[in-house]
């Protein structure tokens, strides 16, 4: 088994709002299982650092919260994305694959010709 890795700083709100896109509005314990199955469980969430994402998100209107009945029959804050957040997941997504394409080229460098 691989081991257990940190959230790298500034990715989890793209994990957040990804999250979000595929399977809609979730409750914090159900981002925090997506996440943690979408990394193969190689990524420990800390609900401490979660929380306090979704609320910085929901502030900046990128996802709204609502209270529902959740599958156990519990009242849970639910989160949705808005369409703030969706176009701030397209930009994010776009600035993240430039920086990984940029990273990438340093890990394989084309020689140029002498």
């Amino acid at each position: 088994m691989s081991p257990k890795l940190e959230v790298q700083q500034g990715t989890l709100a793209l994990m957040i709002l990804k999250t979000l896109e595929g399977l809609g509005p979730l409750h914090g314990y159900g981002i925090a299982r997506r996440i943690e199955e979408i990394s193969k469980n190689r990524l420990t969430l800390n609900y401490g650092t979660l929380y306090p994402a979704l609320l910085k998100l929901e502030q900046e209107g990128f996802i709204a919260a609502e209270w529902r009945q959740s599958e156990n029959n519990r009242r849970a804050k639910f989160y949705g994305l808005t369409a703030a957040g969706r176009k701030q997941l397209a930009r994010e997504t776009r600035e993240w694959q430039q920086t990984a394409d940029l990273i990438a080229a340093f890990f394989a460098p084309k020689r140029e010709a002498p």
